[in-house]
């Protein structure tokens, strides 16, 4: 499959971006690797904002999915980075800089009916006294990380919770 520039940047910077990831889901980069020689869209990414003590998250209540970390679809031509960025932005008008690694790569689908794709999901460290900027009809707000929330994406809080732990150990992903 031909594909321009403008179409080809996105997926190998999400494919760089897959590799790298600290943590793996779903078989996603073999799940990658095989969707590359066909169309693959909408790519999802999402940011992963913790306090400094790493207690607590950012989510948004999506009137579907629950409560989720900030994210969507990347727009065409967008890297994934640059995507999880602009929608944690419009989301809750955060701008914090995101981590080097990506923390997981997964494949899913983001409403029933539509296919799987790839997403990522980048980390962030942030401020729980900068005031969130939620977009109208989604609230934003901090949890605590030792609570489960109401998700439509139940792993979520497991996957946020194993990354938590890693950067506790000390890895690399700061």
């Amino acid at each position: 499959m031909m594909r321009s520039v403008f179409e080809q940047r996105p997926l190998d910077a999400a494919a760089a971006d897959a590799e790298a990831a600290m943590l793996e889901f779903d078989g996603a980069r073999a799940w990658l690797r095989s969707a590359l020689a066909d169309v693959v869209e909408p790519l999802g990414a999402e940011v992963w904002v913790l306090d400094p003590a790493l207690e607590q998250i950012v989510l948004v209540r999506h009137p579907v999915r629950g409560l989720v970390p900030p994210g969507g679809k990347v727009e065409p031509g967008e890297c994934p980075r640059d995507g999880a960025a602009r929608e944690l932005a419009e989301e809750t008008g955060l701008r914090p800089r995101l981590l080097e690694r990506p923390a997981a790569v997964t494949v899913r689908s983001f409403h029933p009916g539509l296919p799987a794709t790839l997403s990522l999901s980048y980390a962030a460290i942030g401020d729980p006294e900068q005031p969130l900027i939620p977009e109208a009809g989604q609230p934003a707000t901090w949890m605590r990380l030792d609570e489960g929330w109401d998700s439509c994406l139940p792993d979520d809080v497991l996957r946020v919770r194993e990354y938590v732990k890693l950067l506790r150990s000390g890895s690399t992903a700061w």
